[in-house]
């Protein structure tokens, strides 16, 4: 099943509001692919009994029977490469009998695979509860699987922090999940983060508008005004965005700002969420995110159940690390978990 999306959207030249506008097409396909229906689909090595004309020999043994797993994965256990032996040793058999049979369940489960942002906490809610999560690589790919459901129909969301600890906007699918199959949704393209370096700005200065997204991307932002104004950047190697915009174009009062990421102008993400800043008489820096001093123990800017699990398994263990002993003495105990508690951020 494919779920195609068409944006139209209007670029304007920030420098001239009376610019007129150009008219361009963008389409974003997220693809769903179902793993266990015997047809192999996008993002699948094989499905069931359809292997495509692969085989174990295609593969680089000598004999043997290609499967596939429950993930849509070529499973090459009981492929085999054949050796010269000079025999021996003689067959017997022995009183037991038979062996061991080994009975293969399929999963039934849902995975997830896109971009983000290189290195970034993807994590996935399971009918508002949060049911997984990744780390997007260099590349900023992700892939994640939720196995052990039930067959049934569901509401997947998926939300990225960025490495400020500033989260997208939420990305949501209904997912039917079939018992015993793998359902994949591919194509997933995470929404870029976006702050100010201001809640206010003196009108005629700069307000710098930035953010995170998939590196190498086109990031479109939008200035709402009596007018909206478009303005375009290009992430850099990291993801990383950023634009100087000029109030002076902007009447006084409040205004509201948001980005989306394009590849190719064919791939497209959803917008950002929509913050505000004001133009005014005077400059006011925005508050950023605070590195957190203590009690982070997987480096992603919080301290919640994922380093509680981290300093519990350390409780009264010899040798903790520097960073799971909160108060240096040596020791993970009470004192390190109270401490702990006063920098939770949930």
């Amino acid at each position: 099943m494919r779920i195609t999306t068409c944006i139209a959207i209007l670029f304007v030249l920030a420098a001239v509001p009376s610019a007129l506008a150009q008219e361009a097409s963008i389409e974003s396909t997220v693809t769903i692919s179902v793993c266990g229906n015997d047809t192999r689909e996008v993002d699948e090595e094989c499905d069931g009994t359809d292997f495509t004309g692969e085989s174990c020999t295609s593969k680089g043994f000598t004999g043997g029977t290609l499967a596939c797993t429950s993930a849509c994965e070529f499973d090459t256990s009981s492929c085999t490469t054949t050796t010269s032996s000079d025999g021996g040793g003689g067959g017997g058999g022995g009183g037991g009998g038979g062996g061991t049979a080994i009975t293969t369940v399929s999963d039934t489960a849902v995975r997830f695979t896109g971009r983000a942002y290189p290195g970034s906490t993807v994590t996935v809610l399971k009918d508002a509860q949060v049911a997984g999560s990744t780390i997007a690589g260099g590349d900023a790919n992700f892939s994640v699987t939720l196995g052990g459901l039930s067959a049934g129909a569901y509401i997947f969301s998926l939300y990225v922090e960025d490495r400020e600890g500033r989260r997208s906007s939420l990305l949501t699918f209904p997912v039917s999940v079939t018992a015993g199959v793998t359902t994949t949704v591919s194509g997933v393209f995470i929404a870029p983060t976006i702050a100010t370096d201001k809640v206010e700005v003196r009108r005629g200065d700069s307000v710098v508008i930035f953010g995170q997204t998939v590196p190498q991307s086109d990031v479109l932002i939008v200035v709402s005004s009596e007018q909206e104004f478009f303005v375009r950047t290009i992430a850099d190697t990291a993801g990383a965005y950023l634009n100087r915009f000029d109030s002076s174009l902007l009447e006084m009062g409040q205004h509201y700002t948001k980005s989306k990421a394009t590849i190719g102008n064919v791939d497209a993400s959803g917008f950002s969420p929509s913050i505000s800043f004001r133009v005014g008489a005077q400059n006011v820096s925005a508050e950023q995110p605070k590195k957190i001093e203590k009690g982070d123990m997987n480096s992603d800017n919080r301290v919640n159940l994922v380093d509680f699990s981290i300093m519990a398994y350390w409780y009264r263990r010899a040798g903790p690390p520097t960073n799971i002993d909160l108060n240096g003495d040596g020791q993970v105990n009470l004192v390190d978990f109270s401490i702990m508690a006063f920098y939770w951020t949930g």
